[in-house]
């Protein structure tokens, strides 16, 4: 992700910190800046894009036409990044007790629905270590500030179950290919696998990595990602943008002999390519083949290639991922690889090198028909700096989320990071959450996943303005939607009747996890509407109850 792990200045960049075809199927440090744009470039909003036409689709209980709002979507991933790596987010600094660690994430947490969000990507290996119990790598430094020092509890569990109570869909975070932020491998802790094994790794402008071109490191990124698959409750796992190390002093990488021993003819730039290419469709495999509902998806860099490279690619004129780090999202998209993907969209509207206002359809093409949802990263962390002047303007990223409305592949955005949602720059999340999250969102359903609604909630009763139901088998939560009585006792205007209760997000009043007896306190007289969500958000049929309240 752009150096939020240390946001540090490139010539060339600024670096932030953060397959198949189906039948294989089973953030996030890098924005860069490119060069050859200007940190003052001409800037310019634009006209606002008019929302998408309105869907008119059919009542199923009802015989009744309902007309769904394009601007108020039921389904909407709102995610946020939580990195660990140099206590960026959390913890926020080492050596804290766990309970410090517990209030921390907690608040964290608290934050994001407060900003009406559903999904959490924490980061829990940075740099071949673990913010988890493992036998396979050491304990995180960014936990207790020493390699291997055992924090005294196992923080995992604790940070999916606060991420499951309050909703929030949680993905496991994995860096595949640092090995560590030093060179000298007799520093870090003696069963580290990049000390276990030195012939796994290249050291390259002061770091450790993996070499991508190595089997062997393919296989173990893979063990460690199916370890925790099987052993915790994640909803995800996630990459980031990091793969072969970003353009840097120029120094080349040195992978000649193994490219020697397994490129086969293949050129240097294809065979790089082909190995993160076949990281990605084995740890797919290897997380499917786990368990069938969990999600793998990637953040990359925002710009695939630049037209004037490729006639495929974007019209900007930025550092390409595909040449640079030798990320080729596009053959993932086609390999049907990944669920999803959260392209880095660091840069705002109207810049030259990168414009967002170019990039957000070039992303909506590529995964067009296909079975990937998209969602956009959105560069939190920039709002209110001056690295460009768009960047000043509250109204800059608000106006991301409404060109997005153009798009119906865009499907949600990601936010990096979590510091930024205490911090709320230039008031950005209240105009956030006042014009785009006004209403809860369920969870896009990505295609190929298990399908398969839970059973309508049972005995739907309401005592005192409380309404109650009995827990539905398989539901990770439930939706509750109200259609209120206006004037004359007609439904709200715009509303449809009660039919049309569910078809969008206008009458969306919560989502409730389903922790301890389900119940949600109805503050409003009207006809009430609650559907069971399983772990993917499948949603079952509505139970209805009329409300009076004195």
């Amino acid at each position: 992700m752009a150096n939020r792990e240390g946001r540090r200045m490139r010539a060339s960049s600024e670096e932030r910190a953060p397959e198949r075809p189906r039948s294989i199927r089973g953030p996030l440090l890098a924005s860069l800046v490119v060069a050859t744009a200007s940190a003052g470039a001409a800037y310019a909003f634009g006209p606002e894009p008019a929302p998408k036409k309105t869907t008119t689709v059919r009542a199923a209980a009802a015989a009744e036409t309902c007309t769904a709002s394009g601007t108020r979507p039921k389904r909407q991933l709102r995610g946020v990044w939580i990195a660990t790596v140099h206590n960026s987010d959390w913890p926020s600094k080492p050596g804290l007790t766990p309970a410090r660690q517990r209030a921390e994430y907690v608040t964290i947490l608290d934050n994001a629905v407060k900003r009406r969000l559903n999904a959490v990507f924490v980061q829990v290996r940075p740099e071949s270590d673990a913010l988890y119990r493992s036998s396979l790598e050491p304990w995180s430094k960014y936990l207790t500030g020493s390699a291997g020092r055992d924090p005294g509890w196992d923080p995992l569990p604790f940070l999916i179950s606060e991420a499951h109570k309050r909703g929030l869909e949680f993905h496991a975070w994995f860096n595949p290919y640092r090995a560590a932020y030093e060179t000298d491998v007799s520093a870090l802790p003696a069963r580290h696998p990049a000390r276990v094994h030195p012939d796994w790794t290249v050291k390259h402008e002061g770091r450790l990595y993996y070499n991508p071109g190595l089997p062997q490191v393919r296989d173990w990124v893979t063990k460690v990602v199916t370890d925790v698959v099987r052993r915790y409750d994640v909803d995800g796992v996630h990459f980031d943008d990091y793969f072969y190390p970003y353009p840097g002093n120029g120094t080349r990488f040195a992978d000649a002999a193994t490219h020697a021993k397994y490129g086969k003819g293949v050129k240097l730039a294809d065979w790089r390519r082909d190995n993160v290419n076949e990281l990605v469709a084995q740890v797919s495999r290897a997380v499917h083949g786990t368990k069938a509902y969990v999600k793998f998806g990637i953040s990359p860099f925002g710009i695939w290639r630049n037209k004037s490279d490729d006639p495929k690619g974007s019209a900007t004129n930025g550092m390409s991922a595909y040449d640079a780090i030798y990320a080729d999202a596009k053959a993932w998209i086609k390999a049907g690889s990944v669920d999803y993907l959260i392209p880095q969209l660091y840069w705002p509207r109207g810049f030259a090198a990168a414009d967002y206002d170019a990039l957000v359809p070039w992303w909506a093409e590529a995964v067009r028909g296909t079975d990937v949802d998209l969602y956009i990263g959105q560069a939190l962390y920039r709002v209110g700096t001056k690295d460009t002047p768009a960047w000043t303007k509250p109204a800059e990223m608000p106006s991301h989320l409404t060109v997005n409305r153009r798009y119906p592949e865009v499907k949600g955005d990601v936010y990096f990071s979590a510091a930024g949602l205490a911090a709320n720059p230039l008031g950005v999340l209240d105009r956030i959450v006042k014009n785009h999250y006004a209403q809860p969102a369920l969870l896009p359903l990505i295609k190929g996943l298990p399908s398969g609604p839970p059973a309508a909630p049972a005995n739907l009763k309401a005592s005192s303005g409380t309404l109650t139901w009995a827990a539905a088998p398989g539901a990770r939560a439930y939706a509750v939607y109200r259609i209120g009585a206006g004037k004359g006792g007609k439904k709200d205007a715009g509303g449809g009747s009660a039919g049309c209760a569910t078809v969008d997000a206008r009458h969306l009043v919560a989502v409730v996890p389903a922790d301890g007896s389900p119940a949600y306190a109805a503050g409003e007289s009207g006809d009430y509407y609650v559907t069971a969500l399983d772990r993917l958000n499948n949603e079952s049929p509505a139970a209805h109850l009329a409300v009076t309240l004195p």
